[in-house]
């Protein structure tokens, strides 16, 4: 009971401004664990803000809002802090093992540490399903359930309030466009991603069945509306999306209409090791760069991902945009990844004033195939036989190795 109550302590005083004075809930948000309203400022009596709360077994609770201005925030609160107001504190927060972000919090009450979410920041947290929260020595995990339907809830609380005034405060959850509909209020669009407006983007994928099945990443045909593939030097095909797996980043495309290739590509069929030489194949910066797909070498740098994520492999083998969902291949010249994405040097460089080189990550094949499995797709694995020059491995590749191309609506938020 003291936690819900302290809890409720924590909407009122949930203010971007930083002035802990505000009066509500009116309305409500009633969404899973998530409770919360609109609140008004104490100074002006007028609208402040949209917050909803949730208590954790670790009795930290978090704290979503969104301004009357639209910019979004997250806070951790507890009864057990005791910051100095004006503090300021760095919170590493890691999304289903993958997606990361640094939030800058302060502290405006002593018990509470507020950050404003950029845009991006908003659109992972809405998707993710567990979010993995570090500052300093302290690592808190948070179940996230229900926050797709939160945020739509908490922005269709500051749109109402703001059309109709607090007096016509209702049930925000009611009427709530669907989860993936938040407002681009704010922020620019996260790295690697096209602005609002861009039509387009690219990716890669590889042909894995005799039947023209073709695997990349989920993220390359997300918010696409059209979808095109072709081999080097081939007119280009229509693709359809025949499933994806959006928490492992796997999709399956096949073209439209029948298309013969002349080879697809075997999966390995024994295990890897750390030190292991590999090659990645793709298309990096289409448009910008050649048009044919590029090559570059590695090794397996460690079986496992970010925050010891066994679902991939960390290699040297360099990526760019555009190398994702490309096949990664072991010196005999079969699949033992799909690339997926590569360390944002940028934002660890900001972090720890260094800059990371050639930390990249591919989806281990044991994920792909149960992927695979799970499509029933026919495809075929192999055992490793005889090592093969990289040029052989290149030359093999380019009969099943593919640029993705996506048309995009105005909203598309794919990453390529």
């Amino acid at each position: 009971m003291w936690l819900k109550s302290f809890a409720v302590a924590a909407l009122l005083q949930m203010c971007l401004s930083g002035s802990a004075d505000a009066k509500g809930p009116f309305g409500s948000v009633n969404v899973g664990n998530w409770i919360g309203g609109a609140f008004s400022s104490d100074e002006t009596g007028a609208f402040s803000h949209c917050a909803a709360t949730a208590p954790y077994a670790s009795g930290v609770i978090l704290v979503v809002s969104q301004n009357a201005a639209g910019t979004w925030s997250l806070a951790f609160a507890s009864p057990g802090y005791h910051f100095n107001k004006g503090e300021n504190a760095a919170i590493d927060v890691t999304f289903d093992g993958q997606e990361q972000a640094r939030l800058y919090a302060t502290a405006y009450q002593s018990n509470m540490l507020t950050a404003i979410m950029p845009l991006n920041v908003v659109r992972t947290f809405q998707k993710a399903s567990l979010m993995v929260a570090t500052a300093g020595r302290a690592v808190l995990n948070f179940d996230l359930t229900s926050t797709g339907p939160l945020i739509a809830a908490l922005a269709n609380c500051v749109t109402k309030v703001k059309a109709d005034g607090l007096d016509k405060a209702g049930d925000f959850t009611k009427g709530a466009a669907k989860p993936a509909a938040t407002a681009d209020k704010q922020g620019s669009p996260p790295a690697g991603k096209p602005a609002k407006g861009a039509k387009s983007g690219f990716g890669t994928g590889f042909v894995v069945s005799a039947n023209g099945h073709i695997v990349t990443n989920n993220h390359v045909i997300d918010g696409c509306s059209e979808l095109k593939g072709n081999l080097t030097g081939e007119a280009a095909m229509v693709l359809r999306v025949v499933s994806s797996d959006a928490t492992n980043d796997l999709a399956l495309l096949q073209p439209s209409s029948t298309v013969a290739f002349k080879d697809f590509a075997r999966i390995r069929d024994r295990s890897f090791h750390s030190g292991d030489s590999v090659v990645a194949i793709g298309f990096p910066y289409h448009g910008l760069l050649t048009s044919d797909f590029t090559v570059t070498t590695g090794i397996v740098s460690s079986l496992s991902g970010m925050l010891n994520d066994t679902r991939f492999l960390q290699i040297s083998a360099p990526v760019q945009p555009g190398n994702s969902g490309g096949p990664l291949f072991d010196t005999t010249g079969q699949v033992v990844g799909v690339v997926t994405r590569k360390l944002d040097g940028l934002r660890v460089a900001v972090a720890t004033g260094t800059i990371p080189e050639n930390i990249n990550f591919a989806i281990k094949t044991g994920a792909l195939r149960d992927f695979l499995d799970n499509s029933v797709v026919p495809y075929q694995t192999a055992e490793p036989k005889g090592e093969l020059k990289t040029p052989e491995i290149a030359g093999n590749a380019r009969a099943y190795t593919m640029l993705i191309s996506c048309k995009g609506t105005e909203e598309a938020d794919a990453k390529k």
